[in-house]
């Protein structure tokens, strides 16, 4: 029996006979009218639910598409606590380097030619997961080594303290220093509990 059955004691109601046990039974055109008739019903409200949930999320949908040759984003948010490139937290990033497409595989994937950093993640993605890059010849990218171990990580290392303040809260007072960070421009140094960077860094 099934494990409805086994669990209550009684058959499943389906959606498309709704009969209790003891109850007329239904037989011939009478159950294909009745059958037919709950399909029927059904198909409906599956229909007016799934056009109401497409109507929420077209206002916000944008059809994007890519040429090849074309240079895109690749977003991080599908490998958290996978790959890291930077900061964990709100600081890490959201988007990896522009990469080149070299194929459009379907309507809605691409493949990338990425780096011999990423070389064991499959190279096709949807959409989604792009974003267009404009280029810019104001941009300056200057490329830096990036030691990486094994599984994509490296480890941050503070060069110099920037700046100094208090976080003055209502019961107690929080040394703070600004930290530049290897790697890292000026403009992405954070501010760190200057407790802890003693400890990190004696």
């Amino acid at each position: 029996m099934a494990p409805y059955e086994a669990l209550y004691g009684r058959p499943y109601r389906t959606s498309v006979c709704w009969n209790e046990v003891g109850e007329r039974q239904l037989l011939g055109p009478e159950l294909v009218q009745q059958t037919t008739k709950n399909v029927k019903l059904i198909r409906d409200n599956l229909k007016a639910a799934r056009d109401r949930q497409k109507s929420y999320t077209d206002k916000r949908r944008r059809e994007l598409e890519f040429g090849v040759g074309e240079r895109v984003f690749l977003r991080l948010s599908q490998w958290k606590e996978i790959l890291r490139f930077g900061r964990k937290g709100k600081l890490s990033p959201r988007y990896i380097e522009p990469y080149e497409i070299v194929e459009r595989v379907g309507p809605a994937t691409y493949r990338l030619q990425l780096s011999m950093e990423l070389g064991h993640i499959h190279e096709v993605f949807h959409v989604s997961m792009l974003r267009k890059y404009v280029p810019d010849p104001m941009h300056i990218l200057a490329t830096q080594p990036v030691q990486l171990k094994e599984d994509l990580y490296y480890k941050e290392e503070a060069i110099e303290i920037l700046d100094r303040k208090d976080q003055v809260l209502r019961n107690k007072t929080i040394p703070l220093v600004k930290v530049l960070w290897h790697n890292h421009r000026i403009e992405e140094a954070t501010w760190e509990s200057e407790e802890q960077m003693r400890k990190k860094y004696p």
